[in-house]
């Protein structure tokens, strides 16, 4: 049995300003931009991983949620609780360097972890932390 992950979902405030970040900052493709009675879903696709489809979504786009929990969302999101998503890149400073000239909000510089990866975290315009790692090569070990 073969398992793998098709989809994600990102939650945010203003699909224009996450399209600001995730299409025009990361590069990511547009897959898929669908409303539906007041409500919408914009589905991005990194270039190198076009089965991986995250979907950026606002509060409102899930119909099943009450209006409480809504509430709760929008609070979460707007004191940057809620948890992102988390890249892997070939080369972190590069992409640190690139993804801070656009003016995100820097949460940590690229760092050698004790974990293995080499890293660095932004948060995106809605407020969700955006890591990205580049695991460390055989020789960075030692």
């Amino acid at each position: 049995m073969d398992i793998k992950v098709s989809h994600c979902f990102i939650l945010v405030d203003d699909h224009e300003k996450a399209l600001g970040f995730y299409r025009d900052v990361l590069g990511f493709e547009v897959r898929n931009d669908v409303s539906f009675e007041g409500m919408r879903w914009v589905t991005v696709v990194p270039p190198s991983q076009p089965e991986l489809q995250i979907t950026i979504e606002t509060v409102d786009s899930n119909p099943e949620a009450s209006p409480e929990d809504k509430d709760k969302q929008a609070d979460l999101l707007a004191k940057g609780m809620l948890r992102g998503l988390v890249f892997t890149t070939d080369d972190v400073d590069a992409a640190f360097e690139h993804i801070r000239a656009s003016g995100a909000e820097v949460l940590e510089e690229p760092t050698d972890q004790p974990y293995g990866v080499r890293d660095c975290a932004f948060r995106d315009p809605a407020g969700n932390m955006i890591r990205l790692n580049q695991p460390k090569r055989a020789d960075r070990l030692k």
